[in-house]
């Protein structure tokens, strides 16, 4: 058995070639052997002594005929040693993940089959490999591009993966990858600790970087997977203030239709019985009478107005983008409150609903005019302007130097409902943000550091 294992991984150490060119060897040499063993065999003895007597020219032509078959056989077998160094090379490079190496097709059928199948695999995984790589350039891009913050550890809890959010959230902007959670953590706020030490997913509060004094409300999910024999940890950070807002606005809107919808149905009525007590009394001619019915066609009147107001919130339309002049938008503006126009005006127009938008900025410069600022200190700025992730946009300001907001008027100015005035509906501003969102912008409000507020909106090109 030893000698069998032996000469059995001996064998294997021996080239495909040697194989041939030895076996075609040892094939002429039997062969010729053969061949002389028959003659002597059945020769008749003249013959067999006269072979024996040349036995010289006998291992001459013995020689002759094995070196022979030798050369042969090594020039036959010269394409196939090639063809085959050149598929290893190419496995070989297939083991390294290079699929650019294409094989001569030549030779025999067999070699050209072998080089044809070969070349197309190789085609066929440049082309794979190619499209895996066009795919995790775009999910880099769209993970990049996130809002959202992503991190992947490790099981020693040390950042393999963190996208520009998670870079800028931990580390200003820095590269994180390598670095342990615990040292992140320490550049955090002590809430957004907490919750990286829970092992759950939840929701907590965070201050806002852009807005002083206000709170933005994330939420924290956890995910755990298999890879490559090791655990992997994936946890991912969503701002969710602006979607818990929307939510709000929702219901609110909601409510707004079903009291709008309550009331117009008692509004009606009450309005076409005071027209019929009218015709039915006129006759009488009592001063006490009139005043009754004209106090409640008054009052109807104001909640027929009230209820309209509301529900124009709640029924916004989608907008409709069209190119506006900037100059023709001013001039309009001008022609119902006056104020400074800052800046110069962007050269190119820009594409909003012009009812909605120049709903928005009438709002605000009436809020201007009522603040108690004098009218030469009002004005208006419109300037290009590009985020900090490239993306560009218009900026629109509209400032005053009336008594600003305190912090507690300054939090909810942007609520449905909230109004500081006797007469307010809470309705303005509130209106100003979802037509300004439903452009996919954003407003903001800040008081000014001398006096007076302004207020910004950002609106994408």
């Amino acid at each position: 058995m030893a000698l069998k294992n032996n000469l059995t991984r001996f064998m294997a150490d021996i080239s495909l070639r040697t194989k041939l060119i030895v076996g075609s060897a040892l094939a002429t040499f039997g062969g010729l052997l053969l061949g002389l063993t028959l003659l002597l065999w059945f020769a008749d003895s003249a013959l067999s002594q006269l072979l024996v007597t040349q036995f010289k020219v006998l291992a001459t032509i013995f020689v002759v005929a094995v070196l022979f078959a030798i050369g042969v056989s090594y020039v036959s077998t010269q394409h196939l040693t090639r063809s085959l160094m050149a598929l290893e090379v190419g496995l070989l490079n297939f083991k390294d993940n290079d699929f650019s190496v294409s094989l001569p097709v030549g030779g025999d059928k067999q070699l050209q089959a072998l080089a044809q199948l070969f070349n197309e695999s190789a085609e066929a995984m440049r082309k794979e490999r190619q499209y895996i790589y066009q795919r995790e350039l775009l999910l880099d891009k769209v993970i990049q591009s996130s809002p959202n913050v992503m991190l992947l550890l490790d099981d020693d809890k040390r950042v393999i993966y963190g996208n520009d959010a998670a870079r800028h959230l931990f580390n200003q902007g820095g590269g994180i990858a390598g670095s342990a959670l615990s040292e992140l953590m320490a550049q955090v706020p002590d809430e957004l600790e907490a919750a990286l030490n829970k092992p759950k997913d939840g929701l907590f509060s965070l201050p806002s970087l852009d807005r002083e004094g206000e709170q933005e409300t994330w939420h924290l999910s956890r995910g755990q997977f298999l890879l490559n024999g090791q655990y992997h940890h994936l946890i991912l950070l969503k701002q969710m203030t602006r979607e818990l807002n929307r939510q709000e606005v929702a219901v609110w809107k909601k409510v707004i239709r079903i009291i709008s919808h309550e009331l117009n149905n008692s509004v009606a009525p009450i309005a076409s019985m005071v027209n019929s007590g009218r015709m039915i009394t006129s006759d009488l001619n009592d001063p006490k009478l009139k005043l009754i019915f004209d106090t409640i066609e008054d009052r109807t009147s104001h909640l027929s107005q009230f209820i309209f107001n509301y529900a124009r919130f709640a029924k916004l339309p989608l907008p409709t983008k069209s190119a506006v002049d900037w100059l023709k938008l001013t001039a309009q503006l001008k022609q119902h409150y006056a104020f400074k126009l800052e800046h110069e005006l962007p050269v190119e127009s820009a594409e909003f609903d012009l009812i909605q938008m120049e709903q928005v900025l009438l709002n605000l410069l009436k809020n201007a005019h009522e603040s108690g600022s004098s009218v030469e200190h009002i004005s208006l700025s419109i300037f290009d302007t590009r985020l900090s992730d490239g993306t560009a946009g218009i900026c629109i300001e509209v400032n005053d130097a009336g008594a600003g907001m305190p912090p507690e008027v300054l939090r909810q100015a942007l609520l449905p409902f909230y109004s500081t005035k006797q007469s307010g509906t809470g309705l303005g501003l509130p209106l100003c943000r979802e037509i300004v969102e439903a452009h996919d912008g954003r407003i903001s409000l800040h008081n000014r550091d001398e006096r007076g507020l302004c207020v910004r909106l950002w609106l994408p090109q």
